[in-house]
């Protein structure tokens, strides 16, 4: 994940705003506890989604990939007045920590989380989303871009990570997630429905806006 010489994300850590104490919280208990803590978004990524929502001040929020709750934190800081956010995991062991992390932010009631499977969840919500954040199994990051592109107001976003895949994405030899991530890059870049950068942001971003 790492593209960056270590002076230039060093600068960038120390120019971009702070984590609040919980997310530092978090941050550390998930790094000391939890397998795979790469997964965690982080500092210069969960502030770039705090700022997002922000900007945009949804009403709605769809995560796809939960881990420890870290992503669904930032992204819920620019939930518009009365908004929730609903995240949705597989794995049901980190279901009692990430709850109490939410609890500690005081989000138990903005924040709906739900263990199962995406595939099967998202073709039975009958809502429009402001903004959708993609970050699950790779192999099906096309799958649920699919389902959810017509759930997706006009002007709505879409954010999509890892899709860098630590610099995987230009080789030609390649696994089945890093085939899974090229061919959702080509078929992002490629619907005329949205506008699109694919932001060298950690492991990179794509972010579309639906027309």
């Amino acid at each position: 994940m790492e593209f960056l010489p270590d002076d230039i994300a060093a600068y960038v850590q120390a120019h971009t705003s702070a984590e609040p104490d919980l997310l530092k919280k978090i941050n550390r208990d998930t790094h000391a506890n939890v397998l795979k803590p790469r997964m965690l978004s982080g500092n210069v990524q969960g502030r770039f989604l705090s700022l997002v929502s922000n900007l945009i001040q949804p009403k709605r929020i769809l995560e796809i990939g939960t881990y420890t709750g870290y992503s669904a934190i930032c992204l819920a800081e620019g939930l518009a007045a009365g908004g929730k956010l609903l995240t949705i995991d597989v794995n049901e062991e980190l279901e009692a920590r990430v709850r109490g992390y939410f609890l500690q932010a005081g989000l138990e009631n903005k924040i709906e989380y739900r263990i199962g499977n995406a595939l099967r969840i998202i073709p039975l919500l009958n809502e429009t989303f402001d903004l959708v954040f993609i970050d699950a199994d790779k192999e099906n990051y096309l799958n649920y871009y699919n389902l959810v592109i017509d759930k997706v107001r006009p002007g709505g976003l879409i954010l999509a990570d890892n899709v860098l895949w630590s610099g995987k994405i230009t080789q030609t030899k390649t696994d089945k997630d890093t085939r899974a991530l090229q061919q959702f890059n080509d078929a992002i870049v490629a619907d005329t429905r949205v506008q699109c950068v694919l932001l060298p942001l950690r492991d990179g971003i794509m972010m579309a806006r639906k027309k």
